[in-house]
Formats: structure tokens, sequence, C-alpha cells
């Protein structure tokens, strides 16, 4: 088949990655200015990224690439120091690492697919809404604190934060680590690849399900919303008069 192996699984998985981003934007986007939603998404992939990060080779994923001290330094920022001392892996969590440890026990070469969507998906979607949330969030810090500096990373920003690198440049080469890894490969461990893509926004999907605080910060902005309508009702009202 033609085209490289890291087209092939974003075409493969179009229409569950659109369902995908779907939900996140249904769900983390409310954690655009709640941060203890935003906390609670960080969680679910916490143990995710840790495992692509202690099992797959360097030749797979780069160092640059790692993020787990970034995760725990944001979970603490949010969370609070001790965050670990309480912290357990929900169900969907488990099930998820108990799904990439039989992948590495039967044929740890699939775990490229996961790889590729993870860093991928923090490398774009991650950034856009990590953008999103500085925005909401630009008038909070408090100003005297802040470094105007290149190299600052703001508090609770690591996990999106890659000073003095560039995020096209960053995906531009793990497409090329993975395309030029794999395009030596027989053609049936390059389909297996494609199809465990669909796999990993199963998963993927599962986790962010369990996000917690989101039916909550619903309401919120619902009331938010209907404050807005109101307000505007009696504006009119007010003028017809």
């Amino acid at each position: 088949m033609e085209g490289s192996i890291t087209k092939r699984m974003r075409d493969h998985t179009r229409n569950i990655h659109k369902v995908s981003d779907d939900l996140v934007n249904a769900k983390l986007a409310f954690a655009l200015n709640n941060n203890s939603v935003w906390a609670d998404g960080l969680l679910v992939f916490y143990e995710v990224f840790k495992f692509l990060e202690e099992n797959v080779p360097s030749s797979i994923l780069p160092p640059e690439y790692h993020r787990t001290q970034q995760f725990e330094d944001d979970l603490k920022f949010f969370k609070g120091s001790d965050w670990e001392k309480t912290y357990k892996p929900r169900e969907s969590v488990v099930k998820y690492i108990k799904h990439l440890n039989h992948v590495k026990e039967t044929n740890s070469l699939l775990l490229i697919a996961y790889v590729y969507h993870l860093y991928m998906g923090l490398l774009s979607g991650g950034q856009i809404l990590a953008k999103k949330r500085q925005i909401t969030k630009k008038f909070s810090w408090n100003k005297e604190q802040r470094d105007e500096s290149e190299e600052f990373i703001e508090p609770g920003t690591s996990l999106t934060s890659f000073p003095n690198q560039s995020i096209v440049q960053l995906k531009n080469n793990m497409r090329s680590v993975i395309d030029n890894y794999v395009k030596d490969l027989d053609e049936v461990i390059k389909q297996q690849l494609v199809v465990e893509s669909q796999k990993v926004f199963e998963l993927n999907n599962e986790i962010i399900r369990s996000v917690e605080g989101v039916t909550k910060q619903n309401l919120k902005l619902l009331g938010y919303i209907l404050l807005i309508i109101l307000s505007f009702y009696i504006i009119m009202k007010m003028w017809s008069i």
C-alpha cells in the first residue's frame, strides 16, 4: 500500500478522531477557566504518557518529547505537592494501562500507534487548549511575579510548554522518526499499526469521559448564558416602554 505509516494511521482514524475532538470540546473546553477540570484532564493522561516514556525506546520516542516530569509539575501546582498520597488511577485508566501492557508483551511495535497519536495530539489540540487557557487567565497572574523572558513558563503550563523548541519542527520530526522506523517493516505490521490506531482513540475517549467536574461547570456556563439572555430581554423590554 502507498503512503507513509503516519498518513495511513491518520487517514484510518479520521472519523473516530472527529468524535474524540468533539468529546474534548464538550469536556475539556470547560477547563479553560476551571483549574480543577483541567487538572483532572491531566490526571487521566498522566499514567499513559508515563507508561510510554518508560517502555518505548528513544529511537521511537526521543527524550525531548518526554512529558512525565511536566505532568507531575503541573499536578503539583494544581493539586498540591502531596497529590500522589491520595491518588488512585480510575478504572478507565487501569483498563488503558492493562491494554498497553498486553501490547508490550505481545507486539511492542504497536506502541508506536500510541506514541504517534498521543504526542501529536499534545502538540496540536493540546497547544490550542493551552493557548485558550492562557487567554482566559491573562489577567489573573500576578504581574509583579511574571518573567517576560522566553524561557519563563507560567505556573501550571509545563505540560504544553516546549521552551526554545518549534512546535512545527517537533511535529515534523515526530512524523519523520516514525515513518523512517516503520518504512522497512513488513506490510502485516504496518496494517496492525493502522488497526491499533483505532484502539488508541477508543481508549482515549473512555478516559476523557471520566474527567470530573464538567457537569457542574456546564451548569455554571448555562447559568451565565441564561443571565445574559435575561439581561438582554429586560433591556429590550425597557426600550419598548
